[in-house]
């Protein structure tokens, strides 16, 4: 079995100042995300993870950013608030050639948002 693994930091004060610019939701987060934001009260801390999440992904698959844009990582959650990882375009090509399957873990504090992304080839 092959491992490997994505860290990432963001500061909420960042995603802050990056959210009041209506075009950065729509060029990182998809539809669903972008649903999942909306009934939030104050969805700051879960756009940073989620974006901390994509970020990891990226580490873990061990490309960084290229050859799919963050918007085809989708990080949504199940009825109990755990988070899994959909793909669509070319990161589901990317994860379906090299059979990837992942496990995720979000933390927030008042301040930062962290994601690990662990990948597992079978």
């Amino acid at each position: 079995m092959n491992i490997q693994t994505g860290i990432d930091l963001v500061e909420l004060e960042q995603i802050k100042k990056s959210i009041q610019n209506p075009r950065f939701l729509t060029r990182f987060f998809s539809p669903q995300e972008q649903s999942l934001f909306a009934n939030k009260h104050d969805p700051t801390q879960t756009i940073a993870a989620n974006f901390a999440a994509k970020e990891a992904f990226s580490k873990s698959i061990g490309t960084g950013i290229r050859g799919f844009s963050l918007s085809e990582v989708s990080v949504l959650r199940d009825q109990l608030g755990k988070p899994y990882l959909v793909f669509s375009g070319k990161a589901q090509q990317i994860v379906q050639q090299h059979h990837f399957q992942f496990s995720i873990s979000l933390t927030h504090t008042k301040h930062y948002a962290a994601a690990v992304v662990i990948a597992y080839q079978t």
